[in-house]
């Protein structure tokens, strides 16, 4: 294994982000270190990004949150001159590998989907103000703000350039926002889409590019009069002090990674990942008051904060684990004792740790590799921890007693958690896209909510995949497993992103399915990535040597 990636940072260890915290207003500066790059053979010029500079935002983006309640808009802005930020830094997507690329789009565009969200669902309004050439990447980190600012002078455009220039397509969801969001007419958003220079002024808010054009002499002083307003308008309470962010307790070990509640085991033989949950082991807290007041070590905040570093990690540093095994541990009771705690409470923290989960669930949907759970005898699948094994592509339950195994017999339980707060991409829960074409299961799921469901009635319920007893529980396992690994991971990727998003399609999914799809097959392509390729050429005043076929 190369270089372990760490996807936990602080604001003490920044190099490329600074923030300026001023009462309602966070100003948000993007300063990128040119030679703070995460490997070796580029500079980040131009305020261009790799994996560590949103590394560095994500942890922003998850400490204004929760660190900073009292924060109601975002002002996101360069740091530098003339440029607010070129995008993804081109020689690091020319000599980064395919699966790098991949997974570093589909990261930022869990990035940008947070901080887009995050003025619905946390009263965190994000602002971005446009001085300089915003282009690519950039200007995708632009659109996942909710309202554009743009200064009015020589220099300063918005442009996504990647299919002239790079023949590649906007990797963060440059395209579908353009339309699905800033609902730029077709014929419009296909020229912008066109051209390498970028629209300019007026012309780029009359194609609803952004949402103002302000002259240059007024620019600053106007993006901070709008921020005020916005701040003032804002119907987001007053929240309490907010929860500090420590360090997590993790140790990197041959073959494992091991939190305090999580605990991955790794068989690179066998190209799987073994995760496990942990329930807990301390009364639940009395109210919110007293959950605050245990900040970061709060139970549900630290699994779930355990849970998402787990995964970020496996994806970036395990690339051949292709099978990944949810496992939990615990009492079920105790679990939901926990869960009832933030589950209907109009606490601020208690929303944050309800979306922080959202978001959490959501990257293991989106998680490019065959996702199973075992629930084994003393097993603790309640509440939010089911939502795993809804999420997985197959689940397998122990029935009845095993011998030799004095661990209570495995059960489901339901709580509320599985029925609307914690969606998919598709705006969907998971039991619900679980029952498409039979939504009466929905109805009888939710009418067992708090009853302790065994194999049999977890499977009349149409809760889990198969339930197996002690004489085939091994056996079959093992084939699944080994047959599981021994398929095409390509092949496997395409039919689990199909299988696993039914239902409606909104912008998110079309991110994900659509554009993942496509720009994972055009980074393979030889007019991208080839010798002769635009990422090869760029910057040497040579065109790409295009196959002009159309396939």
């Amino acid at each position: 294994m190369g270089k372990v990636i760490d996807f936990q940072t602080n604001p003490s260890s920044y190099r490329h982000w600074r923030v300026e915290y001023e009462g309602p207003v966070a100003n948000l500066y993007m300063d990128v270190d040119e030679d703070g790059g995460l490997f070796d053979g580029y500079q980040l010029k131009l305020n261009s990004y790799d994996l560590g500079v949103d590394i560095e935002l994500n942890d922003i983006v998850q400490r204004m949150r929760f660190e900073h309640p009292e924060v109601k808009v975002v002002v996101m802005q360069s740091g530098k001159d003339k440029v607010f930020c070129a995008g993804a830094n081109i020689r690091m997507l020319g000599g980064a590998a395919h699966s790098h690329k991949v997974n570093f789009c589909k990261f930022t565009n869990e990035t940008r989907n947070a901080f887009e969200a995050a003025e619905e669902e946390s009263g965190q309004k994000y602002v971005a103000a446009v001085k300089g050439a915003c282009a690519g990447g950039g200007y995708e980190l632009a659109l996942a703000c909710n309202h554009i600012m743009l200064t009015d002078d020589s220099t300063s455009s918005v442009g996504l350039p990647e299919v002239p220039l790079l023949a590649v397509l906007p990797g963060t969801g440059g395209l579908t926002r353009v339309t699905d969001k800033r609902k730029v007419r077709r014929d419009l958003a296909d020229i912008f889409c066109s051209i390498e220079e970028g629209v300019k002024g007026k012309r780029a808010k009359d194609w609803r590019l952004v949402d103002e054009v302000i002259a240059n002499s007024k620019f600053d002083e106007t993006v901070q009069e709008r921020a005020r307003e916005f701040a003032t308008a804002s119907d987001k309470p007053e929240a309490s002090e907010g929860v500090t962010f420590g360090p997590l307790n993790r140790t990197i070990g041959e073959n494992s990674v091991t939190y305090d509640l999580v605990e991955v085991e790794l068989d690179r033989d066998a190209r799987r990942a073994t995760i496990t949950l942990k329930g807990p082991e301390e009364d639940a807290p009395a109210d919110m008051e007293a959950f605050h007041a245990q900040g970061d070590q709060a139970y549900l905040l630290k699994l779930c904060r355990e849970l998402e570093d787990a995964i970020l990690h496996l994806r970036l540093n395990e690339m051949e684990t292709g099978l990944w095994i949810f496992k939990t541990v615990g009492d079920a009771d105790a679990f939901l004792a926990h869960e009832a705690v933030i589950a209907d409470s109009d606490h601020w923290l208690a929303n944050e740790v309800r979306q922080y989960w959202k978001r959490t669930l959501k990257r293991v949907d989106v998680t490019s590799r065959s996702l199973a759970a075992f629930v084994e005898n003393g097993s603790c699948f309640a509440g939010l921890l089911a939502e795993l094994l809804f999420a997985v592509d197959r689940s397998y339950m122990m029935e009845g007693e095993f011998e030799g195994d004095n661990r209570p017999e495995a059960a489901i339980k339901l709580s509320s958690s599985n029925f609307g707060p914690y969606p998919m991409g598709n705006d969907l829960t998971r039991l619900q896209t679980r029952f498409l074409g039979t939504p009466e299961m929905v109805e009888k799921a939710q009418e067992n909510i708090g009853e302790s469901l065994d194999a049999e009635a977890a499977d009349a319920l149409g809760l889990v995949t198969m339930i197996l007893d002690d004489i085939d529980w091994e056996d079959e396992v093992r084939i699944f497993m080994e047959e599981r690994a021994s398929f095409s991971p390509d092949a496997m990727t395409g039919m689990e992103a199909n299988l696993r998003f039914a239902g409606p399609e909104t912008m998110e999914t079309r991110i994900f399915g659509r554009l993942t799809a496509w720009q994972n097959w055009i980074f393979n392509r030889p007019n991208a990535v080839g010798e002769d390729g635009a990422l090869q050429r760029y910057g040497t005043g040579v065109r790409g040597d295009y196959n002009m076929e159309r396939v």
